[in-house]
């Protein structure tokens, strides 16, 4: 079985991905962390003539080990330079096959990001795309930061989340929307425990239209 779990940036997903592959025994990959990796190898370029190419280089050679530093690539700065490196094409064609590769393991898998869905696995059997409102969004990943210590500047952090949604949005090369057949949810107004429960919900029924030769709706 494999779940696509896409939206913005501190919609949840990532950690309703991390539940959903807990509860059905799936490897989970948060997605964002290769770009987020991209970005912090390449942060001393980002405005020289080199950046692009360095980028490229640095997603070529990226493989598990450059996602062991969780303080670093879980930053607000580390989110700022991945939106910067996910417009750049061969960065998204360079990391395109770690993610696939992933994917159609044996097993199956659970994925996290922007594209899952709609570029990454659009054969996934279920997708999801979560969402919450950007004040929700900044609060939630406000306390993360806080939690390990971070000062935090509510005001910067909300316009960093809705600027990088507008270029992720705009990315040409991206596919960050929600899939046609993807169940959408809303986790503004839910806890985390409400929200794995919704999500658990929708993956049960999908499979059960599935294995019935029946479309989710």
């Amino acid at each position: 079985m494999i779940i696509a779990v896409d939206g913005p940036a501190a919609s949840g997903k990532g950690t309703l991905a991390a539940g959903l592959a807990r509860h059905y025994g799936l490897p989970h990959l948060d997605t964002g962390l290769l770009y987020r990796a991209v970005g912090l190898a390449v942060a001393d370029k980002v405005d020289g003539p080199a950046f692009e190419s360095a980028a490229i280089a640095a997603a070529q050679a990226l493989d598990a080990g450059h996602l062991d530093d969780l303080a670093a690539l879980t930053a607000a700065e580390a989110g700022v330079l991945a939106s910067k490196v996910a417009v750049i094409a061969g960065v998204r064609a360079a990391l395109f096959d770690f993610q696939r590769n992933f994917a159609t393991g044996p097993n199956g898998a659970v994925l996290d990001g922007r594209d899952i869905g709609t570029r990454i696995c659009p054969d996934a059997d279920v997708k999801l795309f979560i969402q919450a409102d950007s004040k929700a969004r900044m609060e939630r990943r406000a306390r993360q930061l806080e939690a390990r210590g971070v000062a935090v500047d509510r005001y910067a952090l909300f316009h960093q989340i809705e600027e990088r949604d507008a270029r992720d949005m705009l990315n040409p090369h991206g596919g960050f929307y929600q899939a046609d057949d993807a169940h959408l949810l809303d986790t503004t107004q839910l806890d985390i425990e409400a929200a794995l429960r919704a999500a658990i919900a929708i993956v049960e029924k999908a499979m059960a239209l599935k294995a019935g030769g029946q479309k989710p709706s």
